[in-house]
């Protein structure tokens, strides 16, 4: 529908030039939004502010003309073709221009609203949290952010992968192996001198026991440096596996675990590292210098706001030299927008890495989402501390409370660039206060109603909604009903719903374009509360056929767009509740 009214009001103003009512050089650029308050009809333009100072007129009088061309240009199609304040033009679509977005549905099924392929390819990566421990709730939001936001750029025609970038090298994972080594002595019987730095956690001693419970003692008596690095490598394993794990069981599935290892290690047949390679490739561009021994990037040259050294003089890479070699190699795979999301504390990263990948060849080719922290609380109450282990709550502890799906809907409700206050105890409530209890019930009754009028049991688990769906036949006849009755509880309420559904592809487009999944948890509620509206002012199952079929159509519709948008979140749309 946009195309179809931007090509009407493009078609209009070439019409008033034509005609000598309008003095342009030319149509400008056309586009029409949705207005933010219904009231004001389905679709709005600025045309005419856009156009009144070439055309030395006032706005409103420019939008007067372009109006009463499009009057004509949108017979059978608009309702209506309003001006409105300083030369706004005001659209509401004929009813039945309305209605037709049921068959549209239900025809594309959960393809609604996705684009054609743009064969575009995308990397997202996000999380790659440190390997040395359990994920943090932070980690939680960045994984459903990551992973929506994927969901999002498929719908909207990209080839996607996900990345998890394995901080598998350097001083932390020493300190790792330190601790986990200490606590095995301590296993054993022996004192041990804790590092000063170690990892503290009640996790460290659990993972020593599961080594001591396999391999015994036999590590009491080895070399320090032989029992961690041994340690390193188990320990490493076993939290690697344990993130694997969490995040699969919130439906967040990697395509590729990168291992910053992989960075250091020697070239083919022995030739230079990754980083080491990644450095030549900025020095033959003409962007490294040396001072002081040491070897530096010259960022400042791209609007960054000093230089940046890659290589240490005491011969020793900078973890900047290795993320430049890092994102060298992913445009290497053939990338062509690279999105990173990183935590609050990466804010001052950002500017470097962008003039990396520049400096590289690819400017604008990396975009950082930031995500910004999670704040606990329980009715209210702030919380700091697991129940459990009286140590931090975790990813995993906050899994096992609420959910994956109240998880990933509460973490997707707010804006990345705001801190998140998330109440475990609204999400555990099966109440309307609770924002996907309210989303998933809308879905579950819809399931309801049609297994309802097809004259199931509504309790029967094998019953297949979709077959059941399939059999729901409707006329033009029928749909021309839907919000035929003006001025109605009825009419209005279904004419709400049908407006919310056709505002589905837009949403979608601006979220994916924006990196914006919170778009979505307000649309999905919007379009729960128009069919509860719906559903308390508009009997579904009634005795006339053609009604009938015609309000079950567009349950099924709504049942359609309320399941793919809680897919986009990564959310699952039950059929009972």
């Amino acid at each position: 529908m946009r195309e179809t009214l931007n090509a009407a009001i493009a078609a209009a103003v070439a019409s008033a030039i034509e005609s000598g009512k309008l003095p342009l050089p030319s149509v400008p650029e056309v586009s029409v939004e949705r207005p933010r308050d219904p009231a004001h009809g389905d679709w709005a333009t600025n045309i005419a502010l856009v156009s009144a100072k070439a055309a030395g007129m006032p706005p409103r009088v420019v939008a007067e003309i372009v109006a009463g061309e499009l009057r004509s240009a949108l017979a059978g199609v608009a309702e209506s073709v309003e001006t409105a304040g300083p030369g706004f033009i005001n659209i509401r679509l004929s009813r039945g221009v309305v209605a037709e977005v049921v068959t549209r549905v239900r025809a594309a099924g959960a393809s609604f609203g996705a684009a054609e392929p743009t064969g575009r390819r995308v990397q997202v990566e996000f999380v790659s949290a440190n390997p040395v421990g359990p994920m943090h709730v932070g980690h939680g939001r960045w994984a459903a952010l990551g992973d929506s936001i994927a969901r999002l750029l498929e719908h909207a025609g990209d080839e996607v992968q996900r990345e998890f970038y394995i901080n598998d090298a350097g001083v932390q994972m020493d300190v790792f192996a330190a601790s986990v080594s200490a606590r095995y002595l301590e296993l054993c019987g022996r004192e041990a001198a804790f590092p000063e730095d170690g990892y503290r956690g009640a996790y460290i001693i659990e993972i020593a026991r599961e080594i001591h419970a396999e391999e015994a003692t036999c590590w009491l008596d080895a070399a320090p440096e032989a029992r961690e690095a041994h340690f390193r490598e188990k320990a490493y394993a076993q939290v690697l596996e344990h993130l694997k794990r969490v995040l699969h069981g919130m439906g967040v599935d990697f395509d590729v675990w990168f291992s910053e290892r992989s960075l250091h290690a020697a070239g083919e047949g022995g030739g230079p590292s990754a980083i080491e390679r990644g450095i030549e490739r900025l020095r033959r561009a003409g962007h490294v210098f040396e001072h002081e021994g040491a070897v530096w990037f010259r960022s400042s040259g791209f609007g960054d706001d000093k230089d940046r050294v890659l290589k240490k003089a005491d011969g020793s890479y900078t973890y900047f030299a290795a993320d430049v070699a890092y994102h060298a190699g992913k445009f290497d795979r053939g990338f062509d927008l690279v999105i990173d999301i990183w935590g609050a504390d990466h804010h001052g990263y950002v500017k470097r890495m962008e003039s990396a990948v520049t400096a590289l060849g690819h400017p604008g080719g990396l975009e950082v989402v930031i995500g910004q922290l999670v704040n606990l609380f329980r009715n209210g109450e702030v919380v700091r501390m697991s129940k459990r282990t009286g140590e931090m709550v975790t990813f995993e502890d906050l899994l096992d409370e609420v959910g994956a799906d109240a998880a990933r809907y509460f973490f997707l409700r707010r804006s990345t660039d705001q801190p998140l206050d998330f109440d475990i105890g609204l999400a555990k409530e099966r109440s309307s206060d609770n924002p996907v209890y309210y989303v998933q019930y809308a879905h579950a009754r819809i399931c309801s109603i049609l297994r309802k009028a097809a004259g199931a049991d509504t309790a029967d688990e094998s019953v297949d909604i979709e077959a059941v769906a399939g059999g729901i036949m409707v006329t033009p006849e029928a749909l021309a009903l839907l919000g035929a009755e003006p001025g109605t509880l009825a009419g209005e309420a279904e004419l709400g719903l049908l407006r919310k559904i056709a505002e589905f592809g837009d949403v979608v487009e601006v979220a994916a374009r924006q990196r914006a999944p919170h778009k979505l948890t307000t649309y999905a509620e919007d379009l729960a509360s128009a069919f509860h509206q719906f559903y308390t002012h508009c009997q579904v199952v009634v005795d006339d056929p053609v009604l009938r079929s015609a309000r079950l159509a567009l349950s099924d519709a709504s049942r359609i767009v309320l399941a793919t948008t809680l897919g986009l979140l990564g959310v699952n749309a039950p059929q009972r509740m």
